[in-house]
């Protein structure tokens, strides 16, 4: 008998123990959506969005060893069908690679409408930051992003526009990519959907 009230009372220890650790590891990869607005123009959709999140320490400390951390946000905009899934009408992707530049001592920004690579990096739009905090404020941050045109904006019915937010760790050195599968230090990511016949915003 207490042999066995010895091992529950170390696997309720171990319990303990655990669960402050979980929550605390969600805790510090969630990913908060604090605005979101959709603004349908003459030449077609925009979406603005401000992101909350705190950098896990593992990331943080990648990027500041200068390994580069790659974000991406994608939103579709989808019509309803009653007798199908979903049609997709219209896609945009916005891919960010924040990378410390040691010449320089400064924090770059590359954004992209395509994934970036080592060999267009050139093509991609560049913002330079003396912080950090000042590059990743602009990756939490999308000011009128065009996402549909007016011909793919299709007219009557149901829409909702779907947008996803996360840290994509696929185009990190295959060396760390090992490392972070499963890691939830590396899995940064939300997601919404967005009612676009009613306009609807947070």
């Amino acid at each position: 008998m207490r042999y066995w009230k010895s091992v529950l009372t170390s696997g309720l220890l171990a319990l303990c123990l655990l669960v402050p650790a979980a929550l605390s590891a969600r805790a510090q990869t969630s990913v908060e959506l604090a605005e979101l607005q959709l603004e349908q123009a003459d030449d077609g959709l925009y979406l603005s969005a401000r992101l909350r999140f705190d950098l896990p320490a593992a990331v943080e400390d990648a990027l500041n060893k200068g390994i580069a951390v790659y974000f991406v946000s994608s939103a579709e905009v989808l019509r309803e069908r009653w007798y199908w899934v979903d049609k997709q009408v219209a896609s945009a992707q916005r891919h960010m690679r924040v990378a410390y530049q040691p010449l320089t001592r400064r924090w770059r920004l590359n954004v992209s409408s395509q994934p970036i690579a080592n060999s267009n990096l050139a093509m991609a739009f560049a913002q330079h930051y003396d912080t950090l905090q000042e590059a990743m404020a602009s990756v939490r941050r999308i000011a009128r992003w065009h996402i549909a045109t007016v011909d793919e904006l299709e007219p009557g019915g149901r829409q909702r526009v779907q947008f996803r937010f996360q840290l994509d760790a696929s185009q990190l050195p295959r060396t760390l990519q090992i490392g972070v599968i499963g890691d939830a230090d590396w899995t940064l990511s939300m997601e919404r959907s967005i009612d676009l016949t009613q306009g609807a915003g947070l």
